[in-house]
C-alpha cells in the first residue's frame, strides 16, 4: 500500500499535473494541499474517472486540502475539532483496508511567516491545537497515518543552509519542539526511517533557481504511528515533478507500508 502527500500549489492550475502523476503513480491514497479552490470547483469528476474517490475541504484563493482514495472514504473531518480557525487546513478520513481500518490525517501547516509576528503567534497556537487533537485521534484510531505540508525543517540537515537560516522561519526551535512533540506521541518520520540522499529536500523556491541549485527544504513529512512503524518498507521524495513545465515548488513524497 502507498500512501502519499503533496502539495500541489492550486488544483486549478495543476490539475493536469496530478492527474498525470497518479497515472505513472497509483497510490493508494493521497493527501493534497494548497488547493486554492472552492469545494464547488473541486474536480471529483475527473478524479472519479481515474479511480479515485475524493474528500475536500476548499477556500477561495488560498489554503484548502483534500484526500484522495482508491477506496471509499468515511468519518471524514474538516478542521481540529474544538478549535476555531477560518482557514481550510485539516481533512481526516478513515481507510477500510485489508488489514484493517486506517486513519489518515492530512495538514496545510500554518507557514508563520516570521518569528514574533502575528502569524507565528498563529501558528504556534495551531500546533498545539493539532498536538491536542492527533493525541486524541491516536487513542481512538491506532492505524494513523499524518501527512502534509508540516513548513518545518525538523533537523539542519532538512535545510539547504541551516547556519544562514538559523531561527527563521521553518527553522526556530518553537516550530522544531512542536514537530518533536508530535513524535512523542508515538509518531514516526517515515523518511527518517532509512538510509537517505545528503540534501534531500521537499520543496524548492521559484526564485534564483533554487530547484536547480537544489537550494531547498524539506518540509512534507508522512508521520506514521506504532502499530504501523512495522509496517514501513520505504519512503522517497519524487523530485520528477518539480521538473514540470509549471511545476508546484513541492514536490510528492510517497511512503510504501507492505
Amino acid at each position: 500500500m502507498q500512501i502519499a502527500t503533496w502539495n500541489i500549489n492550486s488544483l486549478t492550475v495543476r490539475l493536469p499535473q496530478v492527474l498525470d502523476w497518479l497515472a505513472a503513480n497509483p497510490v493508494d491514497a493521497v493527501g493534497l494541499q494548497e488547493l486554492k479552490l472552492v469545494d464547488e470547483k473541486f474536480p471529483f469528476e475527473a478524479l472519479k474517472e481515474i479511480g479515485y474517490h475524493a474528500a475536500a475541504f476548499g477556500q477561495k484563493t488560498y489554503n484548502g486540502v483534500a484526500i484522495l482514495s482508491r477506496t471509499p472514504l468515511r468519518d471524514v473531518v474538516r478542521n481540529i475539532p474544538g478549535h476555531s480557525d477560518e482557514q481550510a487546513r485539516v481533512i481526516a478520513a478513515t481507510l477500510d483496508t485489508p488489514e484493517g481500518p486506517m486513519r489518515l490525517v492530512n495538514c496545510y501547516f500554518v507557514n508563520g511567516q516570521e518569528p514574533g509576528s502575528e502569524k507565528f503567534a498563529y501558528k504556534l497556537q495551531w500546533l498545539a491545537a493539532l498536538h491536542r487533537w492527533i493525541a486524541e485521534e491516536m487513542q481512538a484510531h491506532p492505524r494513523l497515518v499524518l501527512v502534509g505540508d508540516f513548513n518545518v525543517a525538523p533537523e539542519d540537515r532538512d535545510s539547504y543552509d541551516p547556519v544562514g537560516l538559523k531561527d527563521t522561519i521553518h527553522h526556530t526551535v518553537e516550530e522544531r519542539a512542536h514537530f518533536q512533540a508530535l513524535l512523542t506521541l508515538g509518531l514516526t518520520d517515515a523518511y527518517r526511517m532509512f538510509e537517505q540522499p545528503e540534501k534531500s529536500y521537499s520543496w524548492w523556491d521559484y526564485r534564483m533557481l533554487g530547484f536547480q541549485k537544489n537550494r531547498g527544504l524539506r518540509i512534507d513529512h508522512i508521520l506514521v504511528s506504532e502499530a504501523l512503524r512495522n509496517s514501513v518498507k520505504a519512503c522517497t521524495i519524487d523530485r520528477a515533478p518539480r521538473k514540470n513545465p509549471q511545476p508546484s515548488d513541492h514536490a510528492p513524497v510517497v511512503v510504501t507500508l507492505a
